[in-house]
């Protein structure tokens, strides 16, 4: 039954390639025949790019199409004897980039319901056949560059913008006056040529450059002006945006340039049938540039001794968001945290008080609790009396459980949230155990559950959806797209919690509240941060809101989804999936770092089967969110959901310690669970933690992978400690820098610079 060309690809799958069976077919297809008295129930496939490599499968998954079973002779099974029928509906709609339905399956899943009611009453079904039209987009790489200076004579702003795209190409403009980006039509004077466009925006034809290498153009721009936004247009089907929003430049940062600066922007661009990416050169020079001068303006002002802390701390904030804005330049995927760009020069004015949320860099946190802790009654009170031990142990942070009551045990189904009385203690406890850690000098983090919560009260058709307590909101709290509450509603932003209501945080009053709440444990509890619950269920942009309204000084999002697998296998390359993590991190404008589950899962199958290879990313870069924004990730191997009781993705037994050996070593803030700093680990990890502790590795250490291979695993990291996992050999090289074994356990070794 296996169509010509085909080719066994170890024992579970076959590669077949598609072809025009004749000459001027249109589309490339395969035939496959099967032995109507075979058991074969479904054909399971997934597709492969040839031209780029890349795979593509439905929702994350294989293709599934079931076959209507064939007619047996004894008449027990009931189908055709001549044909068999096969049911289009269950490819559903292709979900990659390089792959989309234009139909509605509506059509489908009728004429699928229709053959099983024919089935049911002739006891008979003809085949029938559904054609799923496609769509290959063509990636192409070109560049787009907006460079900003005030003109001295006449204190406009001037923005130029190139690009090496060739032809008639079309931009539509208009400015905006805050951060809503309204779109405004500016006054005159405009560029020649250009014409109003319906009332809302300018339309200028970009004059093309000397010798025909793309085109450009130069727009004069009022101070009063927040931003330029602009979208590209191609031709008639195709219009360039960013990242599926218009682009924006700012320009309130223009005014602290000097006359003659030039600020030049990164813009990532997306269009139905192209991908833009952007030059480099000239706006990394400009960010190295203004990395000295914050660096030169801070030398001189801590020699001086005249300026504030909260000065100092600005300038740190500036050279921190610099540094990652030209670390973005030299990352390995296409569209990543770009709109940080726009973000930081929105910020380059300081504000008043500096949060970040971030911390120092140097943080190490301890989660202070496993799934079964609330079953004592009192765990504030059991912990406390841990605090001095933890602290000396090298802890910065701790993680505290869900203070509020809850209709669960655990704390993560929240509804009276201003009762603090929980199964892990009461208020007062509560505020015992925080100011103990804060005698010992670790900051606590509270975990706070904002995506969703438990009702009081059902309305009038029984479904629970009316709050009480003092946040006595309505069913106007409650998404209106989760079909198990009747919320009345916006739409959610993010995905759906179907165990409770799902809050809608895009109605004022629900924004308003909650910030009023965090605010009030800030104060009454004395929080220092937040660990914020399932973040995937609500946009990143309203936990923005509320970090600023609280200034935290640490905080850490949840956001945990499945990474990329093939025939059951684990891709190597997780970009998709540390990407979504970087894109929630950008929508919170970095107020917050996330938890590393990218790691987690390429620490899972590096080490259980024995792939350390897959430890280095294409780039040679570690390939977690580490790998590409390490000051905001939370690396882990083991929280109360994924090992304790639950075990819902518990690490591989065993090799707990080489996943510590590496996230102790490694750049990102490292988070140590309770269940293994108070076991047999215990004494390991205190050794790991003395060595970060004192080679100072913090956040956004440099590491060196110097080898990724089958068997082991080596890095050093800068230039103070070298490491390696695995049971293959490596010894740190033996030249200028001498080196010392500090420590070493099952599968992993760690050595010091002498």
């Amino acid at each position: 039954m296996r169509p010509p060309g085909s080719v066994s690809i170890k024992d579970y799958a076959i590669e077949t390639p598609l072809k025009k069976l004749a000459e001027g077919d249109v589309f490339d297809q395969v035939k496959i025949d099967f032995d109507t008295r075979s058991d074969i129930a479904a054909i399971n496939f997934v597709l492969k790019d040839e031209e780029t490599g890349a795979w593509y499968q439905h929702r994350g998954r294989d293709f599934k199409v079931p076959l209507v079973d064939y007619l047996q002779h004894d008449g027990n099974v009931i189908g055709t004897k001549s044909t068999f029928g096969l049911w289009p509906g269950a490819l559903g709609q292709l979900s990659k980039m390089i792959l989309k339905a234009d139909t509605s399956q509506s059509g489908i899943q009728d004429s699928s319901s229709e053959s099983c009611e024919l089935k049911q009453e002739n006891k008979h079904l003809e085949g029938f056949y559904e054609e799923l039209p496609i769509v290959k987009e063509i990636i192409i790489e070109n560049t787009v560059s907006v460079s900003v200076r005030k003109c001295p004579e006449t204190a406009k702003t001037l923005l130029n913008l190139e690009t090496d795209l060739t032809g008639d190409v079309v931009v539509h403009w208009g400015v905006c006056r805050d951060d809503s980006k309204n779109w405004e039509i500016p006054a005159e004077p405009y560029p020649p040529e250009t014409i109003v466009f319906k009332n809302k925006a300018l339309r200028t034809l970009l004059q093309p450059k000397e010798g025909g290498k793309g085109c450009s153009r130069l727009f004069t721009v009022d101070e009063e002006f927040a931003g330029f936004l602009f979208v590209l247009k191609l031709n008639e089907n195709t219009w360039l945006k960013c990242m599926e929003n218009d682009f924006y430049i700012p320009l309130t940062s223009s005014s602290c340039l000097p006359a003659e600066s030039v600020q030049e922007m990164l813009i990532p661009g997306k269009a139905e049938e192209a991908t833009q990416e952007v030059s480099q050169t000239a706006y990394t020079a400009g960010i190295i540039k203004e990395i000295r001068n914050l660096v030169s303006d801070f030398s001189s002002d801590i020699s001086r001794k005249t300026k504030s802390k909260e000065a100092q701390k600005s300038i740190l904030l500036e050279i921190e968001k610099l540094a990652a804005e030209a670390y973005s330049i030299f990352r390995t995927s296409a569209p990543t945290f770009f709109e940080e760009a726009a973000v930081e020069l929105e910020e380059s004015k300081p504000p008043a008080k500096i949060s970040p949320g971030t911390g120092t860099g140097f943080e190490i946190l301890c989660q202070g609790f496993n799934w079964e802790s609330h079953k004592s009654g009192r765990w504030y009170t059991e912990l406390k009396e841990k605090a001095t031990e933890l602290s000396s142990l090298g802890f910065s942070v701790i993680w505290l459980p869900p203070p509020t009551e809850s209709v669960s045990p655990e704390g993560y189904m929240p509804r009276d949230l201003y009762n603090l009385s929980s199964r892990y203690g009461n208020i007062d406890e509560l505020k015992d155990v925080v100011n103990k850690f804060h005698d010992v000098g670790m900051k606590i983090l509270g975990d706070v559950v904002l995506n969703h919560r438990c009702a009081h009260y059902q309305n009038q058709n029984g479904v629970w959806n009316i709050f009480g307590g003092r946040l006595n909101w309505d069913d106007r709290a409650v998404v209106a797209d989760d079909p198990h509450f009747q919320g009345r509603g916006n739409k959610s932003s993010g995905d759906n919690f179907h165990a409770a209501p799902n809050i809608d945080h895009s109605q004022d009053f629900v924004r308003k509240d909650i910030k009023e709440w965090l605010c009030w444990l800030r104060n009454e509890i004395g929080y220092d941060g937040w660990r914020l619950d399932f973040v995937r269920g609500f946009w990143g942009g309203y936990v923005k809101d509320y970090l600023e309204a609280t200034e935290p000084y640490f905080a850490v999002g949840e956001y945990w989804d499945s990474l990329s697998y093939t025939y059951g296998e684990m891709d190597h390359n997780q970009d998709a999936h540390r990407q979504r993590i970087i894109d929630w991190i950008n929508a919170a404008s970095g107020t917050a770092g996330a938890f590393d589950v990218t790691t987690k899962g390429i620490l899972h199958s590096a080490l259980d089967r024995c792939e350390y290879w897959r430890l280095s990313d294409e780039k040679g870069k570690p390939p977690g969110v580490v790998g590409w924004w390490p000051s905001r990730a939370v690396t882990f191997i083991e929280n109360h959901d994924t090992g304790s009781t639950q075990g819902h993705w518990r690490f591989p037994g065993g090799r707990e310690m080489q996943g510590y050996a590496y996230i102790l070593t490694h750049p990102g803030t490292p988070s140590v669970f309770y269940d293994h700093i108070f076991s047999h680990y215990r004494q390991e990890i205190e050794a790991l933690l003395s060595v970060r502790k004192r080679n100072k590795i913090h956040c956004r250490s440099r590491v060196e992978i110097v080898k990724a291979e089958r068997d082991v695993y080596a890095a050093i990291i800068d230039e103070k400690v070298a490491m390696k996992l695995g049971p293959g050999h490596y010894e740190p090289p033996s030249g200028s820098q001498n080196w010392c074994f500090v420590t070493e356990g099952r599968d992993y070794k760690v050595w010091e610079a002498a």
